[in-house]
């Protein structure tokens, strides 16, 4: 439960309440999802939603986590259009409604 004293990331993450999140997926990991351009997950996290895609979908294991354990440098999440590296990576919490976007990134030159 949140006081109103503590942000609502914070206690988003000390609640660990899991929650239904939207998930809009990048053309590229759409056929491990049977063409579905956005998805349901859990979670209370961003990590744990990342975990609940690759439980629903294993084709998308090698393209979001990196052997670390962590997410590819490549790949980009945003929590309500917000860049989940500055809001805790991994350990960011979502909240029921939330949409999470996952991008690939982006890289070239002229």
């Amino acid at each position: 439960m949140s006081t109103g004293t503590i942000p609502d990331q914070t206690s988003r993450l000390l609640e660990r309440d899991d929650v239904a999140v939207r998930v809009r997926l990048p053309t590229i990991l759409r056929s491990y999802a049977s063409g579905q351009s956005t998805v349901d997950a859990d979670g209370s996290t961003v990590g744990q939603v990342v975990d609940d895609l690759v439980r629903q979908f294993p084709g998308m294991a090698g393209h979001l986590r990196a052997p670390d354990g962590g997410l590819h440098r490549f790949v980009n999440v945003y929590v309500n259009d917000e860049d989940a590296r500055y809001a805790g990576g991994l350990e960011a919490g979502v909240g029921d409604g939330d949409e999470l976007s996952i991008l690939p990134a982006v890289a070239g030159g002229a």
